[in-house]
């Protein structure tokens, strides 16, 4: 599905996005939608593909973009983040959405879009928490931790009154009806992220690293984010993981932290990903985290996904690159921040992270 949106931002003139400085993060966004309308030169397509963690963000991103700049249209494809990296890398799409940064293979190779030479970056632009849903009739209130998730979705707990599970949960009355888990059947960022916070916690349990592809046979496979919530809303005893924006109405279980069991918000994600450090041996504009799982702190929460823009340092057309710098600018910006996390339930990037962002940013071309 092809997302093109047009609507009402709050962004300034491209021009001022385009004069990034170490605070543009905070700067884009204070001029009214008509200044921005009639200050805008920019012109063209720009298309990117991938995350469908980031479609409703994406969706409100470019509705914004779209008004602040009427010569331009943006197209955004939620195909995964595995599809979105490989159409990126083809050469197909201007940017890439991932929730999973590249990998060393992918940057070892070349980039069609980018320039001959040029390298391609990991940006974060959405941080959300994932959420472990399930609809089980008669139970409004789970709780997990990490090794009992990590049984359930090897196959090995089978039944919702198990012992491992019903230890955890004193008071709820459980019944015996069949679990079915449901992962995503595409290469996923989010499994990505989920199989990385099993790995980390339980290791002993989940043996299996991180992965974009689920590792484990059989459960029920679906096709995106709201593929696996389709199925857990549709399925009878079922447990999935999605992004936490599209949970609605579902169940949603806490998970342990430390001696607490605790549910998402935006806040604690957010906490998680602050303290976390940059993944080590990259070039200096790549900006890829290192989630740190295995906290004790009760004000954190460790599943939580950093969606990546992915763009070239410089691209083979300028033309593109001027709309990707523009358009992932706005996306980091403090106003595009408050877009997702309206439009998405996103937790904000922290100043620091953002100026890193906006610094890359104002090096591309």
């Amino acid at each position: 599905m092809n997302l093109k949106r047009f609507g009402r931002p709050a962004v300034i003139a491209v021009a001022a996005a385009l004069a990034l400085s170490s605070c543009a993060s905070n700067e884009a966004g204070t001029g009214s939608s008509t200044t921005a309308a009639t200050t805008s030169t920019l012109t063209g397509t720009l298309t990117g593909a991938g995350s469908s963690a980031q479609g409703s963000a994406q969706e409100a991103w470019i509705k914004a973009f779209q008004t602040a700049n009427p010569n331009v249209t943006v197209n955004y494809d939620p195909t995964g983040s595995g599809a979105g990296r490989s159409t990126f890398i083809a050469g197909g799409s201007d940017f890439a959405g991932s929730d999973s940064a590249l990998n060393d293979t992918e940057l070892a190779g070349t980039f069609a879009a980018c320039a001959p030479g040029a390298k391609a970056v990991d940006l974060p632009v959405y941080i959300s928490p994932i959420a472990v849903i399930f609809n089980v009739a008669g139970v409004t209130d789970l709780k997990l931790d990490s090794a009992t998730l990590a049984h359930i979705f090897r196959g090995e707990i089978k039944t919702w009154n198990d012992p491992a599970i019903a230890a955890l949960n004193s008071g709820v009355t459980l019944p015996a009806t069949a679990i079915t888990a449901v992962h995503r059947s595409d290469d996923s960022g989010t499994t990505k992220n989920f199989t990385d916070y099993l790995f980390q916690t339980a290791p002993t349990v989940w043996t299996d690293k991180a992965a974009d592809a689920f590792p484990i046979q059989g459960g029920e496979g679906a096709k995106g984010t709201s593929g696996v919530v389709d199925a857990v809303t549709n399925g009878v005893g079922t447990i999935g993981y999605a992004d936490a924006s599209k949970a609605g109405k579902l169940g949603v279980a806490k998970i342990k932290v430390g001696d607490s069991f605790v549910g998402y918000t935006a806040e604690a994600a957010a906490a998680v990903v602050a303290e976390s450090p940059l993944v080590t041996g990259r070039d200096a504009s790549d900006l890829a985290i290192k989630i740190n799982r295995t906290t004790t702190d009760a004000t954190h929460y460790p599943l939580v996904l950093v969606s990546y823009a992915i763009v070239c340092t410089e691209y083979a057309k300028p033309a593109q690159g001027e709309l990707a710098k523009a358009y992932v600018t706005y996306m980091a910006s403090a106003d595009g921040q408050k877009v997702a996390a309206s439009a998405g339930g996103a937790a904000p990037l922290s100043t620091d992270l953002a100026d890193k962002v906006a610094a890359v940013l104002a090096t591309v071309k």
